[in-house]
């Protein structure tokens, strides 16, 4: 197995990603500059946390048009693992393979912390080794992370079962208390916490490895 890692202009946990899966897992990993459109050879892809062409516009709004992502988009409608963490969860919306957008937070203030969240696994593919009602502690690092969509559009998410995690203790105003998103085949998820930093217990718990570990399965 080898995972693509996508690398924008401001991207800045790639590096993150790849110690996760590569070092503490074993899987290798192949990094996909933003004007890549090569797949072969991936078995899933990797949306990583940072600022991607510095956040102009607003977040993910520059890279929903980089020539790397048409293939990405293939590949994810075709059923092929995609995981967008925080920066990757935003460029996810912008593209429209997940509903809703991520807005400023609450307070407008960038939030660093731990976050307790509950997990509704679902169909949701990356979070399998989870239990429905669990509740874990992963990182989160944003200023742009409070979730919006239409309450309509909220409802038919939860009756299809695609909120996935949701923050026990809502640190950013999302509506529904919305941590992560998974499409209702359970091959994208998209999720604002870093779990990539939660996989060794010096660096953040071990709540976030079987996330990533899921892979592997």
């Amino acid at each position: 197995m080898t995972v693509g890692i996508v690398v924008f202009p401001g991207s800045n946990c790639d590096r993150d990603v790849a110690w996760a899966l590569e070092g503490c897992l074993g899987i290798p990993v192949r990094f996909l500059w933003h004007e890549e459109r090569d797949l072969a050879g991936l078995e899933a892809v990797v949306l990583p946390g940072g600022f991607s062409y510095g956040d102009y516009l607003r977040c993910g709004a520059i890279a929903r048009f980089a020539p790397v992502l048409e293939a990405v988009r293939s590949f994810a409608e075709g059923g092929g693992p995609v995981l967008g963490i925080c920066n990757g969860f935003q460029v996810l919306t912008e593209m429209g393979l997940l509903p809703g957008a991520l807005t400023r937070n609450r307070d407008l203030h960038f939030l660093c912390q731990s976050s307790e969240l509950e997990v509704q696994p679902g169909a949701c593919r990356w979070l399998g080794a989870y239990g429905a009602g669990e509740r874990i502690s992963l990182p989160i690092a944003h200023g742009e992370g409070r979730y919006q969509v239409e309450p309509e559009q909220l409802e038919r998410l939860e009756d299809q079962g695609c909120v996935v995690l949701r923050y026990v203790a809502n640190p950013n105003g999302s509506r529904g208390d919305v941590a992560g998103l998974s499409n209702p085949a359970g091959n994208v998820l998209g999720l604002m916490p870093h779990p990539e930093r939660a996989c060794d217990p010096v660096t953040g718990g071990l709540d976030g490895r079987r996330l990533l570990a899921s892979l592997l399965g």
